[in-house]
């Protein structure tokens, strides 16, 4: 694990937070300049990067984010900011959403979620903040295949956007797994995802939800 933030204070609070919990960090930065020598360097199952950083504090990380993910497609990048930016973030999950999540600093405290969410980037899935989903879901959207879904199976796929797991979403919505199975299951239908071993249909229904 590498983390990349610029303010001293939280960087170090991260890293310990992380080092208690048995997370590895092999380095930490406060600036992009030399991130990409420490990924090539250490290798890191994922990276936990803030996307405003110096010198302008504003798209540096999510530049970074992209070069990681050109040069070494199998780190998970995981984004920090301080505010709900949906249209940069979008754009960047469209690209290339495996192995890639968003989350708000304030989900920092929150041990559990964060390791929860770098362990997911790092095997590949998708994390993105419930505020994010939140913004996005009360945006106004043109007509498209999101508007067969039922209520029921669009908080579902809410959730999924949010790199929760079947059995999480069982327990968010207090239904069964099985439940749970028939949505989602429904969702794929409705999207028109079928199976496609190119493909991960999870991934695909994410990107749909994200694009609206």
């Amino acid at each position: 694990m590498i983390v990349a933030e610029d303010s001293a204070l939280l960087r170090q609070g991260i890293v310990r937070l992380l080092t208690d919990e048995g997370i590895e960090v092999a380095a930490a930065c406060g600036d992009t300049g030399p991130l990409l020598a420490l990924v090539a360097e250490h290798r890191p199952d994922a990276v936990l990067l803030d996307i405003r950083m110096p010198p302008t504090h504003t798209d540096e990380g999510l530049l970074a984010a992209a070069a990681i993910r050109a040069e070494h497609p199998g780190t998970g990048v995981l984004l920090l900011s301080q505010y709900v930016e949906t249209t940069s973030t979008v754009q960047a999950l469209a690209q290339q959403p495996e192995g890639f999540g968003y989350l708000l600093k304030e989900r920092v405290a929150d041990i559990d979620e964060l390791g929860g969410a770098l362990k997911r980037v790092a095997a590949g899935g998708t994390v993105l903040d419930p505020l994010v989903v939140s913004r996005l879901m009360e945006a106004p959207r043109l007509p498209g295949p999101l508007d067969d879904l039922t209520g029921r199976e669009r908080d579902v796929l809410a959730l999924m956007a949010e790199g929760r797991s079947n059995e999480a979403i069982a327990r968010k919505l207090v239904i069964g797994g099985k439940t749970v199975e028939t949505h989602v299951r429904n969702i794929f239908g409705k999207l028109r995802l079928e199976p496609d071993l190119r493909e991960h249909r999870r991934v695909m229904a994410v990107l749909t939800y994200l694009r609206g």
